[in-house]
């Protein structure tokens, strides 16, 4: 079993499965919620756990088989089972007290954000809710957070998330590192372990069924009490019935559908049914797919906190969500909450500068699909209808002329730049039609990106 598989991560990354593992819903309220999916352009993704309070990478360099690569931010002299106990013991001192979920509401809706994609478990298997399937939990009573009004995280942050508008997408990692049903002590592996399971599921069913059974009760709970759920966004891709580790999604996906007949599911990497949306990670398609699918990619370079971060700049994200957008993607990106309970301050900063682009020109963004070609030279191409839209990327050290050829085929009706009131000059030029720029855009600061739409 498991090692001598094909890999379906790399260094905690994941492959991502193609178009033609892709599966159409037959229900019509699935197909709508995957178009409806697809008009969201941006969600806000978080991995917050105890793990924040070492400023480490979330939950691998608990597995032995991954410390080659998981294991290089341990540097305090510690490893194997002394690594895993002390790792194990973060949720005694995590007490994030400053926490205040309204907040990072605001924040997020003022950023122009969607849908929250948060951790309700990594694969550390500590829960962010008020599970009753497990004391190693945010509300569990060797947590001293669980003392908090503000104790049952997911619950506080979902309420907070709907109450701005924004949907709710429950991060799920399949595997659980801490359950004895799946980490069992004792059993083939010996101390040695790896991402899968410690023993083979074939020769112990009894055990494996006792997984199976926790799993399914930790997703009814998150499907039952935490109020409407818009998509379960579920990890750990390894954990499949073709690897077998058949944790019979399908049936509770299905019950779960019965209490709330629009959720979508990512079952990332699997394909099949249940993966109803593709999900590159840390990386883009090279071009675009007609297909629904989110790239989740980190705000800085970790998905979790790390104390020595560096984040992208403003522009950097603005570029990164067009292109994505042109791909007919939508982008999640992730920022690691502090363990104090904070967003960390450049987070926060490009929060509001991600926001206050999109005030202007989410027209551009959100709603739209492809329009091919989506991309010539620094121009990206996004449509409405019969409405197409130009997004020139703009750098930092260029100046803007008097005029900015955009590479269109067909002459349009009229062409205005989203945010100013009149029509643009438009002339025939050789490379497309050439737009005469306001004056007030040509000595102003170098915006991250202009977009112009183009009637046809």
């Amino acid at each position: 079993m498991g090692e001598a598989q094909e890999p379906v991560v790399h260094e905690g990354v994941h492959n991502y499965s193609s178009e033609q593992d892709w599966v159409e819903p037959q229900e019509p309220l699935l197909r709508d919620r995957l178009e409806w999916f697809k008009d969201q352009k941006l969600g806000l993704m978080m991995h917050w756990g105890p793990y924040s309070q070492l400023g480490v990478v979330e939950s691998w360099a608990l597995s032995d088989g991954d410390a080659d690569w998981a294991r290089d931010c341990i540097d305090w002299g510690v490893e194997g089972e002394e690594l895993k106990r002390e790792y194990f013991d973060l949720n005694r001192t995590f007490n994030p007290i400053r926490f205040q979920p309204q907040r990072w509401a605001e924040l997020a809706a003022e950023g122009g954000f969607k849908y929250l994609n948060f951790t309700t478990k990594h694969h550390d298997g500590f829960c962010m809710w008020d599970t009753h399937t497990t004391d190693y939990r945010i509300t569990g009573p060797e947590t001293p957070f669980h003392r908090h009004k503000y104790a049952d995280i997911c619950r506080e942050l979902f309420d907070a998330f709907r109450e701005q508008g924004l949907a709710i997408s429950a991060y799920f990692s399949k595997a659980d590192w801490h359950t004895p049903s799946y980490w069992a002590p004792g059993m083939e592996r010996g101390s040695q372990m790896w991402r899968g399971p410690s023993y083979d599921p074939q020769r112990y069913p009894w055990l494996w069924e006792q997984f199976v059974q926790f799993t399914h009760r930790q997703i009814m709970e998150l499907m039952t009490r935490y109020g409407r759920i818009d998509m379960l966004w579920l990890d750990a891709g390894w954990v499949n019935a073709a690897q077998g580790q058949d944790i019979r999604l399908g049936e509770v996906v299905e019950q779960a559908r019965r209490v709330q007949p629009w959720l979508l599911t990512a079952d990332r990497t699997v394909g099949g049914p249940y993966e109803n949306l593709i999900t590159p990670e840390q990386t883009l398609p090279e071009r675009p797919l007609y297909v629904p699918w989110e790239s989740c990619i980190t705000m800085g370079t970790s998905f979790s906190f790390n104390y020595d971060d560096r984040y992208k700049s403003v522009r950097q994200l603005v570029h990164l969500l067009v292109e994505i957008v042109a791909k007919g993607g939508n982008l999640a990106l992730n920022v690691g909450p502090q363990p104090d309970g904070r967003l960390p301050a450049p987070a926060i900063e490009r929060m509001k500068g991600l926001g206050k682009w999109l005030s202007v020109n989410g027209e551009a963004i959100y709603g739209t699909r492809v329009w091919e070609p989506y991309a010539a030279g620094a121009v990206r191409f996004t449509r409405k209808g019969e409405v197409g839209y130009a997004i020139v990327l703009c750098q930092e050290d260029e100046r803007l002329q008097e005029e900015l050829v955009l590479p269109l085929a067909t002459e349009p009706t009229a062409v205005d730049l989203i945010g100013s009131a009149d029509d643009l000059e438009v002339r025939r030029c050789e490379d497309g039609y050439a737009v005469r720029l306001p004056e007030a855009v040509r000595v102003g600061e170098m915006p991250e990106a202009l977009a112009f739409r183009i009637r046809r």
